[in-house]
């Protein structure tokens, strides 16, 4: 339950959701001829759909994007900072040239105060994604990704791999609307979990 003094909901927890790439950058291109760049930012749009019609808003989300646009990883870094968020969850899809499959959750290679709890984030959403959805659990991993390195500085972030577009049954899946909303549900449940709300 949110304290609300004046116009301040002192309780919200402030999300950031980074749909990645976008504009003529269409990150990768499935098999089936899907783009990273609009399963991600579909996605993300049914995020902030669940999380008002299904949790009546009570978390504060802000995407990085809300259209085919393509926005500087610094300016998404930017943003998180500029709005003092909580957390910083940036959504992507995997690609390789064999049949790999699954969702995998990145994290940034260093040893900052939000590394424990990234880790735990990381864990949860992924959990609760390949629990709820069948996917192959491949891991919590770190790497030196430009935008997990800036936002994880000043706030917990993590970068989920939301499955191959390179693999047939994944990319499929995507061309769906309601398995785009059962994943989005199922990352956003992993972000509730995570903050116990």
């Amino acid at each position: 339950m949110c304290l609300i003094f004046g116009q301040n909901h002192v309780a919200k927890k402030v999300i950031v959701i980074d749909p990645g790439h976008g504009g003529k950058d269409s990150g990768a291109i499935g098999i089936n001829g899907i783009q990273e760049k609009d399963v991600v930012l579909d996605t993300a749009l049914e995020i902030l759909r669940l999380n008002k019609t299904i949790f009546n808003n009570q978390l504060d989300i802000y995407l990085t994007r809300y259209k085919d646009t393509l926005i500087s990883l610094s300016d998404r870094s930017r943003l998180t900072k500029g709005i003092k968020a909580d957390v910083f969850l940036s959504l992507h899809c995997n690609a390789s040239r064999n049949t790999s499959k699954g969702i995998e959750v990145y994290l940034h290679n260093s040893d900052n105060l939000n590394t424990k709890q990234s880790i735990s984030f990381g864990l949860s959403v992924l959990n609760e994604s390949t629990r709820k959805l069948g996917f192959k659990k491949r891991g919590v991993k770190f790497a030196n990704f430009k935008v997990l390195r800036e936002a994880s500085a000043f706030c917990h972030a993590i970068l989920v791999e939301v499955g191959f577009v390179t693999n047939s049954d994944e990319a499929d899946f995507f061309l769906k609307p309601e398995n785009i909303r059962a994943m989005a549900l199922a990352v956003l449940m992993g972000l509730y979990n995570y903050l116990n709300i």
